[in-house]
């Protein structure tokens, strides 16, 4: 009898590690959430998680969506549905994607499980091991662990306060086949960035889609918080200047709700087959009862209001952070200014590890994401996220003001004469 019968014979415990595939190697969790346990602790405050605030949300209306959809449709909603996800909803999505100057058709959208399930079929279909994604410095965390898993090698592209740079983009491309390495894509978030809440200017989108066209890369454009904008709205999307080498994922995660776990790609027409069936393969179809009480909320509320409220409750935390900022960091740190979006980017000075720094804060009563978990090379180290979206203005300044001391204090320790 083999050791393997004689294990489940005698009831011994298995060394299942040892019969993982390959890329299970690649599978690791990242900061953030190894972050949720401690920051999720009343005494906390939390600068760490972007998760939406729903304090302003109307549950009550919702609760009524939600009552109305299976009294009158709950077979309906309650049942499996397309791959593809529901024709009606995909309607609705192309409606909200005008909003940013998109002309789509329905029949190219998939609904998918949120849109970081977009981001794992997109990298399944594309992604050989040994490819190289290309991705903004810093970028999304939830990306780079997708594109990990599939084994790509994720080269950073710089960027500054209007975004990506289309000079380090155009050498990038050149250095990464040089020598001889495969690109598949660029990966970007265009509107308030997370994690630096930068917003990519216009002439820059042009400039970008002109570089990645005539390289033969397609542009993945990652769009929360295109509507969260607080000061002005955003540019029109990617994805409306240049509708055949641009997928476009989206969510109502940001702007409804994210237990709902309901997203999208607009894809060219010569993709979506793939992408059905690589979806149906992993989940079969999008939750039905979500896509309905999304579409119904759609349908009967003052969605686009609700927005602008959303809109109004994050400017004021943007304000608070900000505000707490120059009163209590020290001079020689330098922030973003997000104009929408939930984040701020914080560079300290070099000899600070964020990481390091990291116990002395959560001792402080606060949490933050360091740098280092948006590249996937460790770099960063010296940066941190900072995320307005979900406390209170009042814990904000506490926060920021606790994170202050800590910063002070070390630099201090070290004998920095630029704390002022």
């Amino acid at each position: 009898m083999s050791d393997i019968v004689n294990r489940f014979a005698t009831g011994a415990p298995q060394n299942l590690e040892e019969r993982f595939a390959s890329r299970a190697a690649h599978m690791k969790p990242s900061e953030i959430r190894s972050l949720f346990a401690v920051a999720s602790r009343p005494e906390i405050v939390s600068l760490a998680g972007g998760m939406p605030n729903l304090s302003d949300f109307p549950m009550p209306m919702m609760a009524d969506v939600m009552s109305k959809l299976i009294l009158s449709n709950g077979a309906e909603a309650l049942q499996y549905g397309s791959g593809q996800g529901h024709p009606k909803l995909r309607e609705q999505i192309c409606e909200v994607m005008a909003l940013e100057g998109i002309r789509a058709n329905p029949d190219d959208v998939l609904v998918t499980t949120g849109s970081q399930q977009a981001l794992d079929l997109i990298s399944r279909i594309f992604i050989d091991p040994g490819d190289v994604v290309l991705a903004e410095a810093p970028s999304y965390v939830g990306a780079l662990g997708t594109f990990h898993q599939y084994e790509a090698s994720v080269i950073h592209v710089e960027t500054d306060d209007s975004g990506l740079v289309p000079q380090a983009l155009r050498e990038a491309i050149v250095s990464v086949r040089a020598a001889g390495r495969k690109i598949k894509f660029l990966y970007m978030i265009p509107n308030y960035h997370n994690p630096s809440g930068v917003l990519l200017t216009t002439e820059r989108r042009t400039e970008i889609l002109t570089i990645c066209r005539d390289a033969g890369i397609f542009v993945v454009e990652d769009n929360p918080y295109g509507l969260l904008g607080f000061d002005k709205p955003s540019p029109n999307a990617m994805r409306a200047e240049d509708s055949e080498n641009v997928i476009y994922l989206g969510t109502f995660s940001k702007t409804i709700a994210p237990g709902l776990r309901v997203g999208w790609a607009l894809v060219p027409p010569s993709l979506k087959e793939k992408l059905v069936i690589a979806s149906e393969s992993s989940i079969l179809c999008p939750s039905n009862f979500a896509q309905l009480a999304i579409s119904s909320y759609l349908a009967e509320q003052p969605w686009r209001d609700q927005i602008s409220s959303f809109c109004d409750l994050y400017k004021v935390r943007r304000d608070a952070m900000l505000e707490s900022l120059d009163e209590y960091f020290p001079a020689v740190a330098k922030w973003t200014k997000p104009g929408g979006g939930f984040y701020v980017w914080v560079t300290l000075p070099p000899e600070i590890d964020t990481t390091a720094l990291m116990p002395k804060a959560i001792v402080a009563k606060v949490a933050y994401v360091p740098g280092t978990a948006f590249y996937s090379d460790g770099f960063g180290s010296w940066s941190l996220r900072l995320s307005y979206c979900y406390p209170t203005p009042e814990r904000i300044r506490d926060g920021v003001k606790a994170l202050g001391g800590v910063i002070k204090t070390e630099m201090s320790r070290r004998g920095s004469n630029q704390i002022s």
